[in-house]
């Protein structure tokens, strides 16, 4: 039988991810009326939207899901890509609630998505078809500040965002908080430091945090830290660059491997992440790319060794058909849903160490709320107390090297440690710090479920276990 056909009998995303709910929740003690609520979609809006373009009028298809209210706003991307159908757009709507109730940010689960492949058109047209579907949800409070608040995804980003949200305050001009309509906008059309990169930074600190537990670690069968670990990052885009470039320049990882569209490449001294990307951007892939080994079948490049294995492209690329020869120790999930149901059965029962995408992208949707929050008040982040800061610093250095010369010692502080020390935390400095303190307790929280009880065999239950208890105390707390 081949990969296909074993990938044709694997449950679907939706499914999976109604799999992977029903394994924690038959750990719980839960009401089956409350855990049906937790389950279901509550609602799927479809919209049908002509555009006039090219001459005539094109129809397309676009999805909005809410999948859990149990907090407000909502909150989950919207992406084009001509894969998007409704029980995918649901799955991930399904995600999104599970993943802000892991790393505690105020808001439901949504998801949205148009059937639209962006490289087929311009920039104008892309406008026009974008402003038209922001139409659409925005009449019908799909997309709200209060209610529902959309996000940058695959085939997306700042540049959609920016039209989505001057489309709401077109339509909305007294409402004061229209900026917070969405976000992942530009930093100059209210958009926030740190944005473009939270994801894959999310990723670099969540790894960081796995590698300071030393059980897990060798749960894993690593030793030591992140610095000289080889990793393999599947899909090069906004959160794939940004978790490599990260890990290699500042956590001493070794690039060995990138698997993109076109193939993959492969060099065991280390691939150099910016040259990279700089030639997919300029040659629209990777082929052709000099100083690497390439192979036409990116796909198999998974099954290569590696410590660190890094899925962030799409869902389902590791499936039954390949699942028993991925040789990675430890998975980190960049992507959404890119390990089956199926996959993940074997590659647990074979001891891989999965960390679970409603953890390890995370990084996206607690930016996101940095943003939504810095909308709402009106202000960036640092601009009360910044200077103050550097106020408090400047009088504890001033005294010291006061001591220092009415003492006669001699010393001085090293210039470095004086600038570092002085300067005040600006709003890229307090987004980074925000994010990793949510990285940090998000993971201790799943961790401690994970080592603690012996019917939890793994990460990725052990973050529906506590995500699925944070939503149902939420519904309890309003009488459900």
């Amino acid at each position: 039988m081949s990969d296909e056909d074993v990938r044709i009998q694997e449950p679907s995303f939706r499914e999976s991810v109604d799999i992977m709910f029903n394994r924690a929740v038959a750990l719980m003690n839960m009401a089956p009326g409350l855990e049906e609520k937790i389950r279901v979609c509550n609602a799927t809006y479809t919209v049908r939207f002509g555009v006039r373009v090219r001459g005539g009028i094109q129809t397309f298809t676009g999805y909005r899901s809410v999948h859990s209210e149990h907090m407000e706003p909502v909150k989950g991307g919207i992406r084009y890509a001509l894969s998007v159908n409704q029980n995918e757009v649901e799955a991930l709507a399904a995600l999104m609630t599970y993943k802000c109730a892991l790393v505690e940010v105020p808001y439901g689960g949504s998801k949205g998505g148009l059937c639209i492949d962006p490289r087929e058109w311009d920039d104008q047209e892309m406008e026009l078809i974008t402003r038209r579907f922001a139409y659409e949800l925005i009449k019908r409070d799909m997309i709200n500040p209060a209610q529902n608040v959309p996000a940058p995804d695959m085939g997306t980003g700042e540049r959609e965002m920016a039209w989505i949200a001057d489309q709401y305050k077109r339509m909305n001009t007294t409402d004061i908080n229209g900026n917070a309509c969405v976000t992942g906008k530009p930093p100059n059309a209210g958009g926030i430091a740190g944005r473009v990169e939270a994801t894959g930074r999310g990723v670099q600190y969540a790894l960081r945090e796995f590698f300071r537990h030393p059980d897990g670690v060798a749960a894993a069968g690593l030793s030591g830290s992140l610095r000289g670990k080889h990793v393999i990052v599947q899909g090069l885009g906004n959160v794939g660059f940004h978790a490599a470039k990260f890990l290699q320049d500042e956590d001493g990882c070794v690039i060995t491997g990138i698997i993109e569209r076109d193939g993959a490449l492969f060099s065991p001294d280390g691939l150099d992440v910016e040259a990279v990307r700089s030639w997919i951007i300029k040659h629209d892939g990777i082929t052709g790319y000099p100083d690497a080994s390439h192979q036409a079948d990116g796909a198999a490049l998974l099954e290569q060794d590696c410590d660190i294995l890094i899925p962030a492209a799409l869902e389902g690329v590791i499936h039954l058909g390949n699942a028993d020869r991925i040789k990675a120790p430890l998975i980190i999930e960049a992507a959404n849903g890119p390990i089956t149901a199926g996959a993940d059965e074997v590659l647990s029962s074979k001891g891989t160490v999965i960390i679970p995408d409603m953890y390890a992208n995370a990084g996206g949707v607690t930016v996101s709320y940095f943003e939504w929050v810095k909308n709402l008040s009106h202000i960036r982040f640092g601009r009360m107390q910044r200077r103050q800061e550097e106020g408090r610093h400047q009088l504890i250095v001033d005294e010291l090297e006061r001591l220092s010369a009415d003492s006669g010692i001699g010393w001085t502080l090293s210039p470095d440690f004086k600038e570092r020390y002085l300067r005040g935390a600006g709003e890229l400095e307090l987004v980074r710090s925000g994010l990793d303190d949510t990285m940090r307790t998000a993971y201790q929280a799943m961790h401690k479920v994970w080592r603690e009880r012996d019917d939890v065999r793994d990460l990725r239950t052990a973050a529906y276990l506590v995500a699925i208890e944070r939503v149902a105390a939420s519904y309890r707390a309003k009488g459900l």
